[in-house]
């Protein structure tokens, strides 16, 4: 079950004379990377409500942004009508202006407005975690449907990879054919003559310095790995980046051994699949 580290939700719900709403926006990061805006008077939950977004989403950039709407005569800022009496007063003394002109400026100073910090009910923490948890699993639906789809795309690259890995196995025993019968010819060319035994000899250690035997065996098993751990329900993020790069080990040790055209050809064409599995993999889980 892969899952993708992108996700949006957002749900509203009434409490008495409020709206309160919440909204997620996760991105790609590589560890939890949480930012919080929350009304003053609820700031008391944020450490509750920093733990459960991480336990429940793991990891990524993770955005939350509580509002709350007063719909009725209960709202946490009222104005401080004897402080902005008093400064429209001292505005007058001062110079001619009307007086929305001294209101307005009179609505900038300091204390104008005063604020009844409203204590939060266990009724209502209770609602605005249950409104949290609604939010945190349509994220986590989104993230499934997207890691679903990031899944096919990942296995495809892989099954490219393989079939590529054949196609290196049949032309294999002709690239050695090709190497030994190079290096024969170019000492007939040379017209002397050589200890065919210590020739025969350097022949198997040099070729043994192009053999890729191990490194098909080794992509192989790491391929099948990687689709192994694909399947898991846990994060698999960081694991399949680094079987990736073992991969990418393995690739390139075949790349630097081929002394074939056609076989490096494949090689950068393996290269350029294992890349764009490397880019999915950003946004994995």
């Amino acid at each position: 079950m892969m899952m993708s580290m992108t996700g949006y939700g957002k749900k509203e719900t009434q409490f008495e004379d409020k709206r309160i709403s919440i909204e997620i926006r996760a991105l790609n990061s590589k560890s939890a990377d949480i930012n919080l805006r929350t009304p003053s008077y609820i700031r008391e939950l944020d450490t509750k409500i920093r733990k459960r977004l991480s336990i429940e989403m793991n990891r990524g950039k993770i955005d939350l942004n509580i509002h709350i709407e007063f719909n009725g005569q209960n709202v946490p800022n009222k104005i401080n009508t004897s402080v902005i009496n008093s400064y429209i007063d001292q505005l007058e003394s001062i110079g001619d202006s009307t007086i929305s002109e001294r209101l307005a400026i009179a609505m900038r100073l300091p204390d104008t407005l005063k604020s009844d910090r409203e204590i939060l009910s266990e009724k209502e923490k209770n609602l605005i975690f249950k409104l949290l948890d609604s939010v945190i699993e349509d994220i986590k639906s989104y993230r499934l449907d997207e890691g679903t789809e990031l899944e096919k795309d990942m296995l495809l690259r892989i099954d490219l990879i393989e079939n590529h890995l054949e196609a290196i196995k049949k032309i294999d025993p002709d690239r050695n054919d090709k190497i030994e019968m190079k290096l024969r010819d170019s000492l007939e060319n040379l017209k002397i003559e050589v200890d065919a035994n210590r020739f025969e000899q350097e022949l198997i250690f040099y070729l043994e310095k192009f053999d890729i035997t191990e490194e098909k065996v080794r992509l192989k098993n790491h391929l099948d790995y990687y689709r192994k751990i694909m399947k898991s329900d846990v994060p698999v993020g960081k694991k399949l980046g680094f079987i990736s790069q073992e991969i990418g080990r393995e690739i390139n040790t075949i790349g630097s051994k081929a002394n074939h055209a056609e076989l490096q050809k494949i090689v950068v064409q393996m290269k350029d699949e294992l890349e764009k599995i490397k880019e999915q993999l950003l946004n994995i889980l």
